[in-house]
């Protein structure tokens, strides 16, 4: 039996209407790769793909990077979403590339 949760709870629980969808992420540079340059790619990422997008990133790395991604503001993420990440990370040469399923960010677990 569902609990008959009021709006205000629902919200601060990011439950049902609230709910956010994004999905995991993650990829590889090449063994080798200069810092100047994971820095340079890293931040082309954010700019040209990320922000314009309406996203957010959270992760971290060196070589191997993993992170998650969500809405800037309350929302979900879509297929295209996944997609527009995807191909960017392709078209940059990079390795081991994953982009996990639409996730609900609050409660499921993240599959990197």
């Amino acid at each position: 039996m569902m609990a008959n949760r009021s709006r205000r709870l629902r919200k601060k629980l990011h439950i049902e209407e609230f709910k956010e969808l994004g999905f995991t992420v993650s990829w590889s540079f090449q063994e080798g790769t200069n810092t100047t340059e994971l820095d340079k790619k890293v931040d082309d990422f954010i700019r040209e793909v990320i922000e314009p997008n309406g996203l957010a990133y959270e992760g971290s790395g060196y070589l191997n990077w993993q992170g998650i991604i969500c809405t800037q503001k309350l929302g979900n993420c879509t297929e295209k979403h996944r997609t527009i990440i995807g191909d960017w990370l392709k078209d940059q040469g990079l390795n081991n590339i994953k982009i996990g399923q639409l996730i609900d960010i609050w409660w499921d677990e993240l599959d990197f």
